[in-house]
């Protein structure tokens, strides 16, 4: 009897196993089932940014090509905001455009292509000793390129002559505000300032509100004033100098750097635009504003160099300019660069002319050290 109880329990035990065997495969289903239910929103939402990266870059290419549509390649840029993706679209700049905005007119006239003893960056460059006259150094001396704001050596000598009163207080208005070549001024419109404090910053750091200000309250107004800066040149013998306005911003206001060694003994000869195109810092008051202004040339700053008159200039035709008298190696030489490469070239070619003074001998005889001379043909000055 036991045996037969006992076998009815091991056939009940075999019986169960299937079914818990079925059990399990059928949970294994259902969860093989479920899982696959689950995958499916996965793949659908794998797919949906598919979706939204290809309405993007339709977007994108929507945006491009409206503004492709003007003839104005576009640059796409991203950048974080706030803790926000903020896109923007920039007129991208071909490799020709970029060539086209730095080529100077001293460049359009073939002088980038001369060479020099000295290897200088500047494209014309003349040195000459300021109490003989002698030519030291030349190179394109007699081409008339545009001078930027080397003109407002000119205006600073217009104002002197004029003997207007340099403590009168004028107003800088929207008729100051730069149309041309839009040159920002930390002058705003409706500043006060006096004339000897606009003529100052107009050497000093060339500003060009300043010397349009200077201009406009002269008798007869900026008409006037450049009809006399023209006259001052014919009068000191610049027959390749042209002047349109009084900052230089227009690149009509040429000159050759013949003409601009006698522009620089002229106005050295004036205390006040001696100490003014040279002064390091300055503060100055503007309608009650104190503001402070550096000179845009650091040469002044250094104790090793002697300058006694100097002015910067620079606008994308002229390239970069100098101007500057001073004591080298025991003489007065005025240096003129023009059109140079490079926002430090023209400084630095200051320097190398100032290394190669300082070797020759304390006497010398110019015709027999002077640098071969380097002569270009002039280009048309323009109407």
């Amino acid at each position: 009897m036991f045996k037969l109880v006992l076998a009815a329990v091991v056939a009940t035990l075999f019986a169960i196993a299937p079914m818990q065997a079925s059990g399990a495969g059928a949970g294994a289903g259902a969860g093989a089932t479920e899982q696959a239910q689950k995958s499916k929103p996965a793949k659908v939402a794998k797919k949906k940014p598919k979706r939204k990266a290809k309405a993007r870059a339709t977007k994108k290419r929507k945006e491009v090509a409206s503004v492709g549509a003007n003839g104005q390649r576009m640059v796409r840029r991203v950048r974080t905001v706030n803790g926000k993706r903020v896109v923007t679209y920039h007129p991208a700049r071909t490799a020709a455009a970029a060539v086209a905005a730095v080529a100077t007119a001293g460049d359009r006239a073939g002088l980038d292509k001369t060479d020099d003893p000295l290897s200088l960056r500047s494209s014309v460059a003349y040195v000459v000793d300021q109490n003989s006259a002698e030519v030291l150094f030349e190179k394109n001396a007699n081409v008339a390129l545009p001078i930027a704001s080397i003109t407002k050596l000119m205006t600073g000598m217009v104002v002197m002559e004029a003997k207007q009163d340099l403590d009168e207080v004028l107003r800088v208005t929207d008729a100051d505000v730069d149309r041309l070549k839009y040159s920002s001024s930390r002058l705003p419109v409706g500043a006060r300032m006096t004339r000897r404090e606009l003529l100052h910053i107009t050497l000093m750091s060339s500003e060009n509100r300043a010397a349009s200000a200077l201009g406009r309250n002269y008798p007869g107004g900026i008409e006037a004033f450049v009809a006399a800066m023209n006259a001052k040149a014919r009068a000191l013998g610049m027959k390749d100098t042209r002047y349109v306005d009084t900052s230089g911003l227009s690149s009509r206001n040429v000159s050759s750097a013949r003409d601009l060694v006698k522009l620089v003994m002229a106005a050295h000869e004036d205390p006040l635009l001696r100490e003014f195109s040279t002064t390091p810092k300055s503060t100055v008051q503007a309608s009650g504003r104190t503001m402070h202004y550096a000179n845009t040339n650091y040469l002044v700053s250094l104790p090793d160099w002697n300058i006694g008159l100097q002015k910067t200039g620079f606008i994308n035709e002229a390239g970069r300019c100098l101007v500057m008298q001073a004591m080298i190696h025991g003489r007065n030489v005025v240096m003129v660069f023009l059109d140079s490469k490079g926002k430090m070239s023209r400084t630095a070619d200051a320097g190398r002319i100032r290394r190669w003074i300082e070797s020759l001998p304390d006497r010398m005889d110019v015709d027999a050290v002077r640098t071969p001379t380097i002569t270009a043909s002039a280009p048309a000055l323009p109407h």
